[in-house]
C-alpha cells in the first residue's frame, strides 16, 4: 500500500483515497476507538469525510482526446478501450525493476542502469541540415534578392551574404549529443528528485505517442503551453524516458548566452528571434525568415520531431497567452507546398504545484524582464535546491493529423471574423440587439451542404489551427492542489476560513473539477493535500489560532499586493474549468438589472424575475466577446452558443437555477418593451452538422424561462462564479475611469504605465475590491481591448505608437456608456 501510495498509481486510473499507506489503514477505524477522538466533533467531521472520500472519489476522466469534429480519423485511431486504465507514473521514481539487472548492485546504480539502457534514436540527428539549407533554391533566390537590393556590386555582396547567412544558420541549428542526452537524463532525474515530490505522466498518453511514432513513420510536432523555464527539459526527459524520440526546441535567442546555448543545443534546440519582423533601419529581414523557414522544413522532411511553445514566453498570469502562430504557419506552409506528406500534432499541457521560478510578481508589478544570465541561471538552482515545489503533472494529448484536419476546414464555409468594435460598439452605444457573431468559435464553421468546397483564407486557418491547438492543450492540464486551495482563498472565503471548512470545501470543489471531465493533479486525503498546498502557499497566507483539540486554525490570504497577484497566479489555473458559468452567472447579474430598468413595475427583488434563455445567452456571448483577450470560452470549431447552452443547462441540474413554469412566460414583458425574438435568426445556431434534419432539436431550441435558486448552498456558488470573473471586470472598469482624462494623444507605453500606477493606487489605497485587478497583463490586455473596441485610437508617429480617444468616445455620455456596460456585469 505504501509502495503504491509512493508511486501514486491504481491499475485503473482511479483517485488513492489517501497519499499515505499507513494513514490508509488507519483512517477505517471508527472514532470511538479513540478517546480523545471521539469527544472532538472536528474530528469525527474529519472521520466522516475520510469515509466520504473512500466511497464517492470519481475514477479520473482520462483527458487528452483529440478534436472528433475536426479530426475524427485521428479520433479513432491509437486509441483503445485499454487506454485508460493504463494508469499514472511517476517519471522519477526510479527502482531496480525500471532496469534489466536485479540485485543489490541494481538497486543502488539504478539511475545509472536505466539511463544507459534507454534508446538514443540514431535518426534523431540531422544529415547535412546547413548545406541542405544553404543550397535550397528559397535561400539562394533569397541571397540573390539581398544582394541585388546592394549598392555595391553584385558579385561582391552574394558571397557576403552568403557568408552571413552560413553565420546566422550556424547560431541557429541544433547539434545533438547522445552521451550528453544520458548524462543530462541522470542529472535531471537526481534534481528533480531532490526539489519535485513526483512528475506524473499518464501511461495510456504515452502509449498513444510512442505507437505513433513507431507506426506512422511521420514527424511530429509538439505544441506545450509554456508555464516555466523547465518545459524545455520536462519533455525531452519525459520522452528519453520513454524510448522515444527527442524533438528539436524552438527556443529563444534569448537563452543564448555562453556555455548554456552549447548545452541547449546539444539536448536538440535551435535558437529564434523572439522578434524577427524587422531588421534594424526597420525593414523585414528576409534573409533570416527564409533560413528559418527552410531548416524547419530541411527537420521535417528528415522526420525529426519538433517542439514549438505557441505562446512564445512564459505565462505570467497563469493563463495561456493568445498564440503566435509564427513557426505554426511553417509547418503548414512545408505541408501545403508538398515538401512532407503530413505531420503529427502533439499538443501538451502542464500543470505546476508551483513554479521554480516563485512567482512573476516582480513583471506584474510592471519591473522590467530581468535578461537570462549565468548568474540568475546559478541563483535560481541554488533557491531550487533548498525548497520543495510539490508535484508535477505533464499530460500528452493524443497526436492528430495535420492534413487531415486540414482537409477538414476546406470542406467548411469559414465566414470572415467579425471585429470587437463592429459586434459590441452599437450595443453599448445605441443599446441595440445584441448582433450574431460570426468569428470562428462564436457561430457554426459549416453552413453549407456537406460537399461544399471552398479555399478558406491561410492565414486564417492557421490561427484556428493555433487557438485550437492551445485551447486542447490547456483543457487538458490537470488541475493542482494549490490551484484549488488559492481560488478559496481568494474567491469563496476572501476574509477567513477554517482550516475544517476549507478541508469539506476543497474535497466538494474537487469533485465538482472530476465531475466536468478535467483531471486532478494530486491525489490523497483532502486533508492532507490541502496541508501540502497550504506549505506551498505560506507565503501567501496568514494563518491564526492555536492547535487545539478541535484543530480550529483559520486560514486567510494576505492582503499584500505581491500575496494576492501570486495567488492569482495559482488560482487562474483552474479559470477554464469554470468559465462559462462564471459568464452566465455575470450576465444574470447584468440581465436582472436591464430587466429592473425596463419595467419599473417589476418587484425590485431580482431573484423573483423570470430570465429568457435565449436573451440570457446572448447577453453571455456579448461578454464572453468582450473578454475575448482574457480566455478563451470555446475551440474555433465549436459555436460559443453551444458552449454558454450547456452551461446553463449544467447550473439547471446542479440547482443554481431551475426552469420556470410555462405560464408565467410573460411576466417580464413590459408593454413598451420590444419583443424578444423568440429564435435565433440562423436555426442552426446551436446545431452541429452531424444531426439529421428530422430530429428533435427544434423542440430544445424553443426558448424557456429560468430563474435562480434562493437556497444558500446554490446562493453561494452563484456568487462563486460571479467573483471569479471580479477581478478582470473591476481592471476593464478602472480602465473605462481612466480614459475619462485622456484629453490629448499620449504615446502607448506612457498611456500602459499611467494606467497601470492608477489602479495599483486603487488597489493599495483599498478603493479596489479584488487586488488582483492591478496587475500588468490584465491593464495590456485592457489597452489591447479598448483598441479592438474602438475606445482608443492608434496610429504611428515615427516608430512610436501613440493612442487618442476615437471620434465615438469623444463625448462624455458614451464613455459613460462604456463604464455601466462594465460595471452593468460587477457584482456590486
Amino acid at each position: 500500500c505504501k509502495e503504491a501510495a509512493a508511486k501514486m498509481e491504481l491499475p485503473d486510473g482511479s483517485l488513492l483515497p489517501v497519499s499515505n499507506g499507513e494513514q490508509w489503514c488507519n483512517s477505517w477505524k471508527h472514532p470511538n476507538e479513540d478517546p480523545d477522538r471521539s469527544t472532538s466533533p472536528s474530528v469525527l467531521r474529519s472521520c466522516a469525510m475520510t469515509w466520504k472520500e473512500g466511497l464517492l472519489n470519481r475514477k479520473r476522466p482520462f483527458v487528452g482526446r483529440c478534436c472528433h469534429s475536426c479530426t475524427p480519423q485521428s479520433w479513432e485511431q491509437l486509441f483503445n478501450p485499454s487506454i485508460p486504465s493504463l494508469g499514472l507514473r511517476n517519471v522519477i521514481y526510479i527502482n531496480e525493476t525500471n532496469t534489466r539487472q536485479r540485485g543489490w548492485l541494481a538497486r543502488r546504480l539504478s539511475y545509472v542502469l536505466f539511463v544507459t539502457e534507454r534508446d538514443v534514436h540514431k535518426d534523431m540527428f540531422t544529415r547535412n541540415v546547413v548545406d541542405n539549407v544553404l543550397n535550397s533554391s528559397r535561400v539562394e533566390s533569397t541571397i540573390s534578392k539581398v544582394a541585388a537590393e546592394s549598392e555595391a556590386p553584385v558579385s561582391q555582396p552574394v558571397s557576403k551574404v552568403k557568408q552571413k547567412a552560413r553565420a546566422v544558420l550556424q547560431e541557429m541549428v541544433a547539434n545533438v549529443s547522445p552521451p550528453f542526452i544520458r548524462l543530462t537524463g541522470w542529472v535531471l532525474l537526481r534534481l528533480f528528485n531532490g526539489f519535485f515530490w513526483s512528475i506524473q505522466i499518464h501511461k495510456g498518453q504515452l502509449e498513444m505517442v510512442k505507437k505513433a511514432a513507431a507506426e506512422r513513420k511521420l514527424p511530429m510536432i509538439f505544441l506545450p503551453v509554456h508555464k516555466s523555464h523547465i518545459d524545455y527539459l520536462l519533455i525531452t526527459l519525459i520522452l528519453f524516458c520513454h524510448n522515444i524520440k527527442a524533438p528539436h526546441i524552438a527556443a529563444g535567442n534569448n537563452l543564448s548566452i555562453p556555455i548554456l546555448s552549447t548545452v541547449i543545443r546539444k539536448l536538440g534546440g535551435f535558437f529564434i528571434r523572439r522578434r524577427m519582423e524587422e531588421t534594424a533601419d526597420g525593414k523585414k529581414d528576409i534573409l533570416y525568415r527564409s533560413l528559418l523557414h527552410t531548416y524547419t522544413e530541411e527537420l521535417l522532411r528528415q522526420q525529426q520531431f519538433l517542439e514549438v511553445f505557441l505562446e512564445g514566453t512564459r505565462s505570467r498570469s497563469g493563463k495561456p497567452f493568445p498564440p503566435r502562430a509564427g513557426m505554426l504557419s511553417i509547418v503548414v506552409d512545408t505541408l501545403l507546398t508538398g515538401a512532407i506528406g503530413d505531420v503529427l500534432v502533439v499538443p501538451v499541457g502542464i500543470s505546476y504545484d508551483r513554479i521554480i521560478e516563485g512567482n512573476y510578481n516582480s513583471e506584474q508589478l510592471g519591473k522590467p524582464k530581468q535578461n537570462e544570465s549565468w548568474w540568475g541561471i546559478a541563483c535560481g538552482v541554488f533557491r531550487m535546491l533548498r525548497k520543495n515545489y510539490g508535484c508535477v503533472r505533464v499530460d500528452f494529448n493524443q497526436p492528430f493529423s495535420l492534413k487531415e484536419y486540414l482537409d477538414t476546414q476546406r470542406s467548411r464555409h469559414v465566414p470572415p471574423p467579425v471585429s470587437l468594435e463592429n459586434a459590441l460598439m452599437p450595443y453599448i452605444i445605441s443599446a441595440q440587439k445584441p448582433v450574431q457573431f460570426h468569428s470562428e468559435g462564436e457561430k457554426p464553421m459549416f453552413i453549407g451542404p456537406r460537399n461544399a468546397r471552398s479555399d478558406p483564407n491561410p492565414r486564417h486557418v492557421i490561427n484556428s489551427l493555433a487557438k485550437h491547438v492551445l485551447f486542447t492543450a490547456n483543457k487538458s492540464s490537470a488541475i493542482m492542489s494549490t490551484h484549488i486551495v488559492a481560488c478559496l482563498l481568494l474567491y469563496r472565503h476572501r476574509q477567513g476560513v477554517v482550516l475544517t471548512k476549507l478541508v469539506e470545501d476543497f474535497f466538494n470543489m474537487k469533485e465538482e473539477i472530476l465531475s466536468r471531465d478535467f483531471d486532478l493533479g494530486f491525489s490523497g486525503d483532502s486533508e492532507d493535500v490541502v496541508m501540502r498546498a497550504l506549505h506551498l502557499l505560506e507565503k501567501c497566507i496568514n494563518v491564526t489560532g492555536s492547535a487545539n483539540r478541535n484543530g480550529e486554525f483559520t486560514i486567510a490570504a494576505c492582503q499584500t499586493v505581491p500575496a494576492l497577484f501570486e495567488l492569482n497566479f495559482y488560482s487562474n489555473g483552474l479559470f477554464h474549468v469554470y468559465i462559462p458559468d462564471a459568464i452566465i452567472a455575470c450576465s444574470i447579474l447584468s440581465l436582472q438589472r436591464d430587466l429592473i430598468t425596463e419595467s419599473p413595475h417589476q418587484p425590485r427583488d431580482c431573484s423573483s424575475l423570470l430570465l429568457s434563455q435565449e436573451r440570457l445567452i446572448h447577453k453571455a456571448a456579448g461578454l464572453s466577446h468582450f473578454l475575448t483577450n482574457e480566455v478563451a470560452v470555446a475551440p474555433p470549431c465549436q459555436t460559443i452558443y453551444q458552449v454558454l447552452n450547456d452551461a446553463v443547462t449544467r447550473l439547471i441540474q446542479c440547482g443554481v437555477l431551475y426552469v420556470a413554469e410555462e405560464d408565467q412566460e410573460e411576466m417580464n414583458s413590459s408593454p413598451t418593451e420590444e419583443p424578444w425574438p423568440k429564435k435565433f435568426s440562423e436555426p442552426l445556431s446551436w446545431r452541429s452538422d452531424e444531426e439529421d434534419e428530422d430530429s428533435d432539436f427544434g423542440e430544445e431550441q424553443r426558448d424557456r424561462y429560468v430563474k435562480v435558486s434562493l437556497a444558500a448552498e446554490h446562493q453561494e456558488f452563484f456568487i462563486f462564479l460571479q467573483r471569479l470573473l471580479s477581478p478582470v471586470l473591476e481592471a476593464y472598469s478602472g480602465a473605462a475611469v481612466f480614459v475619462h482624462g485622456l484629453s490629448q494623444p499620449m504615446p502607448e507605453s506612457d498611456f500602459t504605465l499611467r494606467l497601470f500606477k492608477y489602479l495599483l493606487t486603487r488597489t493599495e489605497r483599498g478603493v479596489a475590491a479584488y487586488g488582483e485587478s492591478a496587475t500588468h497583463y490584465l491593464v495590456k490586455n485592457t489597452v489591447k481591448t479598448f483598441k479592438e473596441l474602438g475606445v482608443l485610437k492608434e496610429r504611428r508617429e515615427n516608430r512610436v505608437s501613440v493612442l487618442e480617444l476615437s471620434s465615438t468616445f469623444q463625448p462624455q455620455a458614451n464613455r459613460n456608456k462604456l463604464l455601466q456596460y462594465i460595471l452593468s456585469f460587477t457584482l456590486l
